[in-house]
């Protein structure tokens, strides 16, 4: 394998034993590479194995067969020395602590003075727009910046490879389509490598620089295409005749998918 990607997933299987003792095959032969750099989306209809492959990348699930190497390393070895920051469905956010002390979890894990956690927060609230919510608590911020807090807890401890399982799923679409603006324009900030999981084909067309297409029963990855859209992307580009062809194109990915 190649030392020009950072994230080699080489020939990846998963398989689960079912209730009734039975193997279920959640991903079956997966080969994929991602550069340095690069916004990749992991694209399919619930039950693809997608947030299993993001799961295995995260060393939260160890793999039946094949291998993942990340930026040389083993995904446990880049989990103890946290190359990765992950982003769930749901912030996970603790409602007895403020917005500062949420991000600042993983600096206190860390053992970093007080006065690094303040200028990381800070840092980190004045990117994703909340350094005047630094004192409220969650449960006083509406479901987006709620998860605008999570992307922040997740930069914090700087990490090389940023994971996303649905972050935007529980949103409305006018949340969802700001968020996504807001990904984007942290993203082109910080240069981070973004995995990033959705069944949303629009949602993962508009993100991506490349868009992976999982297809269930097993989860195999059935096509990769390109997305050769212009950045910086607005939500004007939505409406263009490009975004159209490439919506198309990625759906019929589907066709005759159960």
């Amino acid at each position: 394998m190649s030392n020009d990607y950072k994230l080699q997933i080489d020939n990846v299987s998963m398989v689960y034993r079912g209730q009734g003792g039975e193997d279920i095959t959640a991903l079956k032969n997966v080969n994929l590479n991602i550069r340095e750099g690069e916004f990749v989306s992991l694209l399919g209809p619930s039950g693809c194995g997608k947030t299993t492959l993001l799961r295995l990348v995260a060393d939260l699930l160890q793999p039946t067969s094949g291998k993942i190497v990340i930026g040389g390393m083993t995904p446990k070895e880049a989990r103890k020395t946290r190359q990765y920051g992950m982003v769930f469905q749901s912030p996970v956010l603790y409602d007895w602590r403020t917005i500062r002390q949420n991000i600042c979890l993983p600096l206190e894990i860390m053992k970093k003075s007080r006065e690094e956690q303040k200028r990381l927060s800070d840092e980190m609230l004045e990117m994703v727009g909340l350094l005047d919510f630094a004192n409220r608590y969650p449960y006083q911020l509406s479901g987006g910046m709620q998860q605008r807090v999570g992307i922040a807890r997740a930069l914090a401890i700087n990490p090389k490879i940023l994971l996303m399982d649905e972050p935007f799923s529980a949103l409305d679409e006018f949340t969802r389509n700001k968020l996504q603006e807001d990904l984007l324009r942290i993203w082109s900030k910080t240069n981070k490598t973004v995995i990033f999981v959705t069944h949303n084909i629009s949602e993962a067309l508009f993100l991506s620089d490349r868009v992976c297409v999982l297809t269930p029963h097993p989860g195999i990855l059935s096509a990769v295409v390109d997305i050769d859209l212009p950045r910086p992307r607005t939500d004007e580009i939505r409406d263009t005749p490009e975004f159209a062809a490439l919506l198309t194109k990625i759906r019929k990915c589907f066709v005759g998918v159960e």
